[in-house]
């Protein structure tokens, strides 16, 4: 069955607006897909990326436009150390690199050769060099937008051993009450699960986050990993090791999203 959905705005909107904003679609994606033809309105065909949708109007997405946002590729990396997440210095290695044949777990679902070192699937949110854990990488743009998009809900947890003393105020300060780089960080989920381990769950990725938040509580992190994004686990997938998140992950991650 298409794709389909009523516009309960109060003003006009310009489609490829609207469709990015909703999570379907990037803008860019949005307005290819309606040159093309695979878009239309109350039974209309629309070709016009201006056009503007009007309150209770029905948006119909093509079958052929659905299987074009489905054909992007999402990666799930268990990243070690030393790698960077996107593009590198010169001296730095990118997490790419290990999106090779003799790393793969699982099939290859389809056509073709797998991605090359130089292959655009760029990371989905950021994971440091001196962290390790779960990486997506995706030129997905409708999972890029669940994830990471302004609007997005989806969380991420990590484990973190750290040293220094923990105490409850420690830890209440942690959950909420800190700010970076003059913002207010949104609450985090922290619980203690060892005398030196703790987890973290954020709905957000400010540049080094957990690390600078440890810092400000005279905490040290020692180890970093990432063990979920969304209903996305990392499981057992052995480090520097990947594989291609099946159709119904995609979806309950942009569901989530």
């Amino acid at each position: 069955m298409a794709f389909t959905r009523t516009y309960d705005g109060d003003e006009p909107q310009r489609l490829n607006k609207w469709l990015g904003q909703s999570g379907v679609c990037s803008r860019r994606e949005a307005e290819g897909l309606i040159v093309a033809g695979m878009v239309s309105i109350d039974g209309e065909t629309v070709t016009d990326p201006g056009r503007k949708i009007e309150p209770g109007q029905t948006l119909t997405l093509s079958d052929s436009a659905e299987a074009e946002l489905a054909s992007g590729v999402t990666i799930m990396l268990h990243k070690p150390l030393d790698f960077v997440s996107g593009q590198p210095e010169p001296d730095k290695v990118p997490a790419i690199q290990l999106v090779i044949e003799p790393n793969r777990v699982g099939p290859w679902p389809f056509e073709g050769e797998e991605p090359a070192e130089d292959a655009s699937l760029p990371p989905i949110g950021r994971l440091d060099e001196d962290s390790r854990g779960l990486l997506l990488l995706s030129n997905d743009g409708v999972v890029a937008k669940a994830v990471i998009g302004p609007q997005s809900t989806i969380d991420k947890e990590y484990l973190v051993r750290i040293a220094g003393d923990v105490t409850e105020k420690k830890l209440t300060m942690l959950r909420y009450g800190l700010m970076l780089d003059g913002r207010q960080l949104k609450r985090a989920h922290v619980s203690r699960m060892e005398s030196f381990r703790l987890k973290f769950i954020l709905r957000e990725g400010r540049n080094r986050q957990i690390r600078r938040m440890c810092e400000m509580v005279d905490l040290e992190v020692i180890d970093l990993i990432r063990v979920r994004v969304g209903p996305i686990r990392l499981d057992n997938l052995p480090e520097g090791h990947w594989r291609v998140l099946t159709a119904e992950e995609r979806a309950a991650l942009v569901g989530q999203g």
